[in-house]
């Protein structure tokens, strides 16, 4: 079961699906489905289209280059069928899917960290700005000045059937 990756999009395209192009020079193009198929007849250049692939790598919201993408290299020589190299290439695939996915997660974080940052800078300067506006609640309790007046206000109700309560 060969599994191909999508030429717009480079999603997972599964034996069965999608749509394959062949070029009049002889060139394959397999799509995931008929949006990246019409993206493409479109001229529309994948680094540009927010949800590809292409444009979250070259603008650094997904990982460009790691050790792990080595096993996902496509390989057309046949090997012949050893139980425990099976066996063994299953174990494997488990954990560097788990280093995979741990890395991706930190660099997830990493990314977001600078925001962070960002927005803790912005506060500070804000706070320094109005920091007139900001009084520590001993200082609102010594001087009363810094307070609201309290204002008392009387209320009457007048004595209507809607207030009155229900007699059985």
């Amino acid at each position: 079961m060969r599994l191909e990756k999508c030429w717009f999009c480079s999603s997972t395209v599964y034996p069965g699906h999608g749509i394959q192009f062949v070029r009049n020079d002889a060139k394959i193009f397999h799509f995931c489905r008929s949006k990246c198929h019409k993206n493409f007849k479109m001229k529309r250049n994948p680094r540009k289209v927010k949800w590809t692939k292409a444009y979250r790598r070259l603008h650094g919201k997904d990982m460009t280059q790691d050790s792990t993408f080595e096993f996902e290299r496509k390989r057309n020589r046949p090997e012949r069928y050893d139980r425990n190299l099976a066996e063994n290439t299953l174990k494997a695939i488990k954990k560097i899917d788990k280093i995979r996915s741990d890395r991706a997660s930190d660099h997830i974080k990493n990314r977001l960290k600078t925001g962070k940052v960002q927005r803790q800078k912005e506060a500070r300067k804000q706070l320094e700005l109005g920091i007139h506006l900001v009084k520590a609640p001993l200082a609102l309790a010594q001087d009363s000045s810094l307070c609201l007046p309290k204002i008392k206000v009387n209320v009457s109700q007048a004595q209507t059937e809607e207030n009155q309560p229900m007699e059985e």
